[in-house]
């Protein structure tokens, strides 16, 4: 690409016959040289822009991968610690199952040791019955053998 000094700088031969005019030719280099200057220096500014925008785009790209990595790792860790609290969740209701069973065949024991227990007393209140009524009986008897004696 030219540069505006490399326009500046540009000679032209001079031909006697049919020239055009040096004076109109270096006004008009002038006018192309500021224009062209012009046009360089914006050009160079932009190219400077689009560098400082490549580089802020690379920034980003790299904050935005990040990102995107930080966020797969807190879905991994999130299914992780819900895998973690799903399997300690079936073990509290494992256990408390297991609990609750030893518990009611605890209980089931206990009712059948009462059962026991109340059927020994009513054998045992059977038994005192039998043996209090075969003494009133007997004491019964007696009472009739003396009124008896009595009245004899």
């Amino acid at each position: 690409m030219l540069t505006p000094l490399d326009i500046e700088n540009k000679k032209f031969s001079k031909q006697m016959v049919n020239g055009y005019s040096v004076e109109e030719v270096d006004d008009f280099l002038d006018e192309l040289t500021a224009d062209y200057g012009k046009a360089y220096k914006e050009s160079t500014e932009a190219k400077k822009r689009i560098d400082e925008l490549t580089e802020s785009l690379a920034h980003y790209k790299n904050i935005e991968e990040t990102i995107q990595s930080t966020l797969v790792m807190a879905q991994s860790t999130a299914e992780e610690v819900k895998n973690v609290a799903r399997q300690q969740a079936d073990q509290i209701v494992k256990d408390a199952k297991g609990n609750a069973q030893k518990e009611a065949d605890s209980l089931v024991q206990e009712i059948n040791m009462k059962k026991k227990e109340l059927d020994d007393i009513k054998q045992q209140f059977d038994v005192y019955k039998a043996k209090m009524e075969a003494l009133l009986i007997s004491q019964l008897e007696l009472l009739k053998d003396i009124n008896k004696d009595e009245n004899n």
